[in-house]
């Protein structure tokens, strides 16, 4: 190879190596001038709004589908067969105790009755002379006796027929609402024809409801529970008053009752949504619903805290979270009571972002 080649290459060579230096130490000046700026400029902060995690009482619950009884129901029957003379029944009419309701003809046992107070009195009269006589010794002590015993079943018949005629007179039992009807006048009933329903007109009502056996065992007398009607989200106030001592071999569930005011309550055989509580009390708090986030690993907030020149600062906490009440939900566990964390704007921050808290 000629010198004149090895020149060339020599000169090449230099010439790329210069190039390539020259490009380093550029992009070299130009990365510290940017490090430079970037170190002049403020760190970004996000505006947020913050709320204090508040402690609250909480108890796990479960939900039952209940039935409204009244206090007091029965099915209206007569005792005794017999013609109907008089119907004071009138559907959704409030009656007071002892309102005559339904009334039979009693025509029959009122002239037995009056037949057998004409016999009392005879008898009464023949046990009065003979008993002046065995003062005189005139009759035996015997007459006396069974004049005595003829009176006594005379008085005796004559209950037993006040006590049919009362029977035939179907009386209110206590105050109630009167139900629906088919009952009239001159109509003849068989003994034990269904006349109507009453239910008991109380300031309070009774809930059935049925729950499992695991959560029967944890509830008593005098717990509180919370009845939903059908058509209200508003939450009806309710104590239990009984738990059935059975519970149901093919279900496993047993049978409570739970008394609530009548005045919000649905009518007798409505059914309603009972929020049963179903564990032990246990402390948590509550913060807005805004505050927790949801993401792949899990329930979390942010958490506001202070750094070491006092700044507040966002830092990720994951929490375990519970029911919604109203615009807040309970976190169970991972957050302590008047902590701070982001309501508002939580969705544009980072884990250690400097944070501006709004009023």
């Amino acid at each position: 190879m000629s010198l004149r080649v090895w020149i060339g290459s020599f000169l090449l060579l230099g010439a790329v190596v210069g190039t390539g230096g020259g490009i380093a130490a550029w992009k070299s000046a130009s990365l510290r001038d940017a490090g430079a700026n970037s170190r002049n400029q403020p760190e970004p902060v996000e505006a947020i709004r913050v709320a204090a995690a508040a402690k609250r009482a909480h108890r796990e619950t479960t939900t039952s589908v209940g039935t409204v009884l009244a206090l007091q129901s029965i099915t209206l029957r007569n005792e005794l067969p017999g013609t109907v003379r008089e119907v004071m029944l009138t559907p959704g009419q409030i009656v007071e105790p002892g309102a005559v309701l339904v009334a039979l003809d009693t025509s029959v046992e009122e002239a037995e009755l009056r037949a057998q107070e004409a016999q009392a009195a005879l008898s009464q009269t023949l046990l009065d002379r003979l008993q002046r006589l065995r003062e005189d010794r005139a009759v035996p002590e015997l007459d006396v006796h069974r004049a005595l015993a003829e009176r006594d079943v005379a008085l005796a018949q004559i209950a037993r027929t006040k006590a049919i005629i009362a029977r035939k007179t179907i009386r209110a039992p206590f105050r109630a609402r009167v139900g629906l009807t088919d009952v009239h006048t001159g109509q003849y009933l068989n003994e034990g024809t269904e006349l109507t329903t009453l239910q008991s007109v109380d300031d309070a009502a009774h809930v059935d409801f049925a729950v499992a056996q695991a959560v029967a065992d944890g509830l008593r007398p005098g717990d509180r529970v919370e009845v939903f009607a059908a058509s209200d989200e508003t939450p009806i106030p309710g104590t239990i008053v009984a738990i059935d001592a059975r519970v149901d071999p093919d279900t496993r569930n047993a049978m409570v009752r739970a008394r609530v005011a009548s005045r919000r309550a649905p009518g007798p055989g409505a059914s309603v949504r009972v929020r049963i509580p179903a564990g032990p009390p246990q402390n948590a708090v509550a913060i807005p619903v805004s505050a927790l986030r949801k993401g792949p690993g899990g329930d979390h907030v942010f958490v506001i805290e202070p750094d070491e020149e006092g700044a507040p600062r966002a830092h990720v906490r994951q929490v375990a979270s519970g029911p919604m009440l109203g615009d807040e939900v309970l976190i169970l566990n991972g957050l302590a009571a008047g902590e701070r964390v982001a309501a508002s704007g939580s969705f544009k921050l980072r884990e250690g972002v400097l944070v501006s808290i709004q009023q």
